[in-house]
């Protein structure tokens, strides 16, 4: 196994998982996304490439915010679960690593994995940050790479004694109002005045709206990383929501390093710098 794997992503968006693999010492190719107009499911990749594939199919089906999308008459997304086992299954990569809800389904991948698929949920604020952001990565690995068994992933050399006494609420993808429930703070006044002749107030778990640069810090990001990118408001809030924050995929890059028998990169030594804004990149709004 090279020190520097070769890893093909897949859902990269804009590429926070993948960048956080890159600090960590891996090479990535990233694959077609719809944000940028591409289509994972006429994509193939060739087999024997890649030592690894990562990537985050779209969570929306298995969200508990489903349910809103559904009352307000929205279709939500396609699982495209299946579409990750495919590339999978076409790459035959030495190991696989998935993100998801903790609810969404454990990918199924051909026999050739023998040992099977492990998954594991951890927690954005186990890293020290302050978010509380739930994912579940699953990973697997072909028992003709590694004959000695399945390795497990390994996070606790990167969790804190103490969690942040700071607690921040999930960053969602839902809206440009951050959240089906969230409103800023003028709405919450209005609909609190407005109510208030019916005896009715504001319904519960409605808080202030957060603005874009704080969702980006709270996803380990500077505030300003979306601020030329040709997106709408609503389209920065859902590309950032989207992503896998910073702090917590770094941990999984380690732990997965680890796993391979590669030597973790020395935290002083390994570049600190963040994902380039994708200002420049063209795309239409969304």
């Amino acid at each position: 196994m090279v020190d520097q794997p070769l890893v093909l992503s897949c859902f990269p968006g804009i590429g926070l998982l993948d960048h956080a693999f890159e600090l960590e010492g891996f090479c990535v190719v990233r694959g077609p996304d719809v944000l940028w107009g591409g289509d994972i499911r006429a994509f193939h990749p060739p087999a024997g490439r890649f030592d690894g594939v990562i990537g985050g199919p779209p969570c929306q089906a298995f969200s508990r915010l489903v349910h809103i999308v559904r009352a307000k008459g929205q279709t939500p997304k396609p699982n495209l679960i299946p579409e990750f086992e495919r590339v999978v299954a076409e790459a035959e990569p030495a190991w696989f690593l998935m993100e998801n809800v903790p609810a969404a389904p454990e990918p199924r991948i051909p026999d050739l994995y023998y040992w099977g698929t492990r998954s594991y949920t951890v927690n954005n604020r186990w890293f020290g940050a302050e978010q509380n952001r739930m994912r579940r990565f699953s990973w697997g690995m072909r028992r003709d790479v590694f004959p000695d068994g399945h390795r497990s992933l390994d996070v606790s050399g990167d969790t804190v004694a103490i969690e942040n006494p700071v607690w921040e609420r999930t960053v969602v993808a839902t809206s440009s109002k951050e959240g089906a429930l969230a409103k800023s703070r003028a709405e919450l006044r209005d609909a609190t005045h407005q109510r208030a002749g019916k005896g009715r107030g504001v319904l519960p778990g409605q808080e202030p709206r957060r603005s874009i640069e704080q969702c980006a810090m709270l996803q380990g990001l500077p505030p300003d990383f979306l601020k030329d990118a040709p997106f709408t408001a609503a389209g920065k809030y859902e590309v950032i929501g989207n992503g896998v924050p910073i702090p917590m995929a770094r941990a999984i890059a380690r732990a997965v390093r680890r796993a391979l028998g590669l030597p973790v990169l020395d935290s002083e030594a390994a570049s600190c710098s963040l994902p380039p804004s994708p200002a420049s990149l063209e795309a239409g709004p969304i």
